[in-house]
């Protein structure tokens, strides 16, 4: 096992080449632009396919049909070109075919900037193509973790025929840390049971389109009762000094390593303050945030690079029985552990 200074999105294709991905298809965008000069990089020199697409919209459908014939396939983009990949993503979760895709976040709407947000957030984990369908949403928050949870992600696409996204933003693709490169995956799943070979013999039949009306329903049920085992079974969540804290913190990404600096200051202050970190954003911990209040916490801040879009789904989670306040940053500005600390004393001064 190797340890190497890497850039977060360097790390994602180190860890989707130690998960045995068989090919990458991508546009270059900043700021994950060095998700694909890696893959390029790297890929053929395993033996493996690297396609620059004319496209982002080129770059999902070859996804689609590497997927189709059983590959573990990849791509990655940010904001804009995720954007235009949101009806490939659909047809790949219509037709139940895996497939990791890396969303580094910029600045919107439009255009926007290079500079990390979150705003992203609504677009991959409510699903922002078409139809009833859910992709799992991983949320790295150091360079270790794109490694490392880019090789789940090809685990759990395989093992729910689903897309995963492994989202961070700007500050994660591009800061540089050590990067324990992981032993590569010995045995890949066999995928025979769906995938097209395109022999005679091959029967399978990739499809997301369902003429009868009653199929279609059928299906969609069917990919109903897929999530609802994934919410099940697939939630991560990381808390930390959350044992006796009367006040949670709650953000994922880059954000949630701004507010553990927070919760060691405060501690040092004798305030009771900790973090609430979701890793999954979809399935989300809502269960774990329903409980908070029962367990002594008084006050939720959740924090974010976007205008409220993490906290609505805090807020359900606790169903009334607290509302979370809401502290962002826009435009690629990310929050110091200062300027939150002033928040919560504006907030919660009488724990300040």
């Amino acid at each position: 096992m190797a340890r190497m200074l890497m850039k977060g999105n360097y790390a994602a294709v180190y860890g989707a080449a130690m998960a045995g991905c068989t090919a990458y298809y991508g546009y270059p965008i900043t700021p994950a632009s060095e998700v694909a000069e890696s893959a390029a990089a790297l890929f053929p020199k395993l033996g493996r396919t690297f396609v620059q697409a004319e496209s982002e919209v080129a770059a999902i459908n070859m996804v689609y049909g590497a997927a189709g014939s059983g590959q573990r396939v990849m791509t990655g983009s940010s904001g804009p070109g995720i954007s235009l990949k949101m009806e490939g993503i659909s047809y790949c979760a219509g037709a139940a075919l895996p497939c990791v895709i890396i969303d580094i976040m910029r600045g919107g709407p439009g255009l926007g900037n290079i500079g990390p947000e979150q705003s992203d957030y609504n677009q991959v984990v409510k699903g922002g193509g078409h139809g009833n369908y859910r992709c799992i949403v991983l949320a790295p928050a150091s360079c270790q973790e794109m490694c490392d949870y880019t090789m789940l992600a090809f685990e759990l696409a395989d093992k729910h025929r689903i897309p995963v996204f492994v989202l961070t933003d700007g500050v994660i693709g591009q800061m540089m840390e050590s990067v324990v490169i992981p032993e590569p995956v010995k045995e890949l799943p066999d995928k025979s049971d769906y995938a097209v070979f395109g022999t005679p013999l091959n029967k399978n039949l990739v499809n997301s389109i369902y003429i009868d009306h009653d199929e279609l329903e059928h299906w969609n049920n069917e990919l109903l009762k897929k999530y609802q085992n994934i919410e099940k079974k697939e939630v991560r969540c990381e808390e930390y000094r959350m044992e006796d804290a009367e006040i949670a913190l709650i953000g994922y990404g880059s954000v949630s390593r701004v507010l553990r600096t927070v919760v060691d200051d405060a501690r040092e202050k004798g305030h009771k303050i900790g973090l609430f970190r979701p890793i999954t954003l979809f399935p989300f911990p809502k269960n774990e945030i329903a409980v908070l209040p029962e367990r002594g916490i008084k006050r939720v801040l959740t924090v974010e690079l976007s205008t409220g879009q993490l906290v609505d789904d805090v807020n359900l989670a606790l169903a009334g029985a607290i509302k979370s306040d809401l502290y962002f940053r826009l435009g690629g500005n990310v929050p110091s552990a200062d300027e939150i600390t002033e928040k919560i004393s504006e907030l919660y001064g009488e724990v300040m």
